[in-house]
């Protein structure tokens, strides 16, 4: 398929693709030195992570799938993997998808407790390629603030952080840095790259991981293909209706000629014939 020979061969992905990264944070090691590098913090155990984690409260209702969901016994991490591609910041919607997002893990655990004391501290984080934000930060942090006294926080447990892997600047900790720098090049430069790099490269080893990520390609194709051949359709029935409307109106046009004539008739008789 011509839309396939576009999509990236398994070979060729790397931990910034959703794939790949959903498959290397599996390691629930590798996903904590992960998780405490970019909050540069220490997180209690980690339940096994699920990647490519799907909700859907509403049988018409819009799908999401986190790329990697875990928990300690406090908190609970999205983390997403996030590129740029052909699409603009603006087009991508950040801000309000992890709004969504963050309605979405907070239902769930609604749904299986009721109580609002039992939602958990929550940490979405949205990893990107780019800077989210162009305002040049390393990473831009949100919290619920008091309008009209930022020293007034809501405090209800829920963080949004974009990290943006561009950035240039040595004012971070060296850490994050060299993970900036793995994320935007590929080259190692520490002990996590180094590890991170080899669990993607064992990846590409996974003839199952292999299968699953060429089922999903082709499905998605599909998808797409479907949804073109509907357009297509929609188009052809637009264009009968669009022509169903001007025959229409010709009609129409043609029974008041009909009718205007009838009455010159009916006032002055038959019109000259030249």
């Amino acid at each position: 398929m011509r839309n396939l020979m576009h999509a990236k061969s398994y070979d060729e992905l790397r931990f910034t693709d959703d794939f790949m990264f959903g498959k290397v944070m599996e390691n629930k090691e590798l996903c904590r030195e992960v998780l405490e590098c970019l909050l540069q913090r220490q997180v209690g155990e980690l339940e096994d992570p699920l990647p490519q984690r799907e909700y859907r409260y509403t049988t018409d209702g819009k799908p999401i799938r986190l790329d990697i969901y875990t928990r300690d016994k406090d908190v609970v991490y999205d983390a997403e993997m996030q590129n740029l591609g052909k699409k603009t910041v603006e087009s991508l919607e950040l801000p309000r998808r992890t709004r969504y997002y963050q309605a979405s893990l907070d239902m769930d655990y609604m749904k299986k407790t009721w109580s609002y004391k039992s939602l958990p501290d929550s940490e979405i984080l949205f990893i990107c390629t780019f800077d989210p934000f162009g305002r040049g930060l390393s990473k831009y942090t949100f919290h619920g603030l008091c309008e009209e006294n930022a020293d007034i926080r809501i405090n209800d447990g829920a963080t949004r952080v974009f990290y943006n892997c561009s950035y240039k600047g040595n004012d971070v900790p060296e850490d994050i840095r060299e993970l900036y720098s793995y994320i935007e090049t590929g080259a190692c430069s520490n002990e996590l790259t180094e590890r991170i790099d080899g669990a993607v490269a064992a990846a590409r080893m996974n003839e199952e991981w292999r299968s699953a990520y060429m089922k999903e390609i082709t499905v998605l194709m599909d998808a797409r293909e479907e949804g073109r051949e509907e357009g297509r359709k929609e188009g052809r029935e637009e264009g009968r209706q669009e022509e169903q409307k001007k025959t229409e109106a010709e009609r129409k046009r043609a029974d008041e000629a009909e009718a205007i004539l009838a009455r010159y008739r009916e006032k002055y008789g038959e019109l000259p014939v030249s």
